[in-house]
């Protein structure tokens, strides 16, 4: 029997606000355990939460972004469960009455355009973070993520593997990247996701039993937790035991490459949902939705189809420098000074990724700006000097952290090229003479050495020879 995937996706994002959702401690990341916390993250009796309205217009920025309905009257609710981490004892979230509804997201599918449906997107706050010691019996609580603002964006169960739910989360984050909405850092938790997934025979339009699998903070990481969990709910389907199937929370243990059972999966009911006593209805204004949707920029599939007509960048270009709209910044400023699109694209992701890589940087901290980059490659441009010698200034403008214009630093060492024929062909004839084998090598046939003697008169010259130059002088001379 044939079954077929299906899978929902709640993703949880912070948004970027410097304050919580309801008090004004700092979402600061990395500070000490319990350092951004106040009467009121910490839930003590007789505080009062208020709104943070910045979160109310990210929400708003995110539903116009993702093609959502804006409910101009929402509220919020308590959602009630018990667990350490939640100093109240409940969550102030959404119910019935979400910031957004509906909406969607295109991906690519099997070189399709797929729609995957949105349910809704809510605001509400995160919980506190449990540290559990290993040989230890007791665990250590930091509740400095307690009333970090998140936007909850919920799918309908329209993908069917876990590659679409990969591209879907990808998608995803580019758009609220894009839109400053989030920093969508998924090593610091800004990103996770919860996944529903469940199986059913080809052809049904019946869905059975799901499962939920929490807190995937990695595209690696989602895609081994749904095979995982696809090939264990196939196995049971297999051998006719499809009802030990329950409806449960589980997570991915990475080490094992498993999914665990945490506990069996609460029912809305369970939640005993109402609405928050302490907090007024949301009412938005067009105005506030207008302002949200002048403030959209050129979202990610817009820039790809500008990058390909405009700069005839191949796909695999665009895909890396699209994907990333710091990246996609950084090289636009490059070309509006003045550097050719193809040479701007190559040393990006040629050089500077090595070297932000190298340094652990990130291309917003990776210290030569575009201002100074794009003055180095017009020196290579213009053949005054050589890739080479580019190379070697700009790691030591990185490396150094050199402020010196690049022009300061290519005088200094006397890397300027040199493009005299008169003055490069003495050193090809030189470089020639020392290996005749070589010359006679090529002269039989074999042209692949003739790179060994490009090389060898660059050597010669110190670096400064202009490569072009030399390969002109060679084809004349190995007529």
């Amino acid at each position: 029997m044939k079954y077929e995937t299906i899978v929902g996706l709640e993703i949880h994002a912070e948004l970027k606000t410097k304050t919580k959702i309801f008090c004004s401690c700092s979402t600061k990341f990395g500070s000490r355990p319990n350092e951004n916390t106040c009467p009121v993250c910490l839930g003590l009796p007789g505080t009062l939460p208020v709104v943070n309205e910045e979160v109310i217009n990210l929400a708003v920025k995110a539903g116009i972004a993702l093609k959502c309905k804006i409910n101009q009257i929402s509220k919020m609710d308590r959602k009630n469960y018990f667990y350490p981490d939640l100093p109240k004892a409940y969550q102030i979230s959404q119910f019935n009455l979400p910031i957004c509804k509906d909406g969607y997201i295109e991906i690519n599918s099997k070189e399709k355009i797929k729609k995957v449906r949105l349910n809704r997107i809510h605001i509400e706050e995160d919980a506190g973070k449990l540290i559990h010691s290993e040989n230890e019996a007791y665990s250590l609580i930091d509740y400095n993520r307690a009333g970090i603002p998140l936007i909850e964006i919920v799918t309908e169960p329209d993908l069917r593997s876990a590659e679409e739910a990969v591209a879907f989360l990808k998608a995803l984050k580019e758009i609220l990247e894009y839109c400053d909405i989030s920093d969508c850092k998924m090593e610091e938790g800004s990103l996770r996701c919860d996944v529903n997934i469940s199986l059913r025979e080809k052809g049904s339009s019946k869905l059975n039993t799901k499962v939920e699998i929490k807190n995937l903070n990695s595209f690696k990481e989602l895609q081994r937790a749904i095979e995982q969990e696809e090939e264990r709910q196939r196995k049971l389907y297999a051998l006719g035991e499809g009802h030990k199937i329950i409806q449960e929370t589980r997570r991915f243990d990475s080490s094992k490459g498993e999914t665990v059972s945490m506990r069996t999966k609460e029912d809305i009911n369970d939640y005993r949902y109402f609405k928050e006593p302490d907090l007024l209805p949301i009412l938005i204004r067009n105005e506030i939705i207008e302002k949200a949707k002048e403030s959209i920029p050129e979202l990610p599939n817009e820039k790809r189809e500008r990058f390909k007509n405009l700069y005839k960048l191949n796909e695999k270009e665009i895909e890396i420098i699209v994907g990333d709209s710091s990246l996609a910044k950084y090289y636009e400023e490059l070309v509006n000074k003045g550097v050719n699109a193809k040479i701007a694209s190559n040393w990006l992701l040629s050089d500077i990724s090595r070297l932000i890589n190298e340094n652990k940087l990130t291309i917003d901290k990776f210290p030569v700006r575009p201002d100074r980059m794009s003055k180095l490659l017009k020196f290579v441009e213009s053949g005054k000097i050589n890739n080479s010698a580019a190379k070697e200034v700009l790691e030591e403008m990185v490396n150094n952290l050199s402020d010196e214009n690049p022009e300061v630093i290519i005088k200094k060492r006397g890397l300027i090229q040199e493009n005299s024929v008169e003055k490069i062909k003495p050193i090809v004839e030189k470089v020639l003479k020392e290996n005749e084998k070589v010359v006679e090598e090529y002269k039989n046939g074999k042209k692949q050495v003739k790179g060994f003697l490009v090389g060898m008169i660059i050597k010669a010259t110190e670096k400064k020879a202009n490569p072009k130059v030399i390969n002109e002088i060679l084809d004349e001379m190995l007529m």
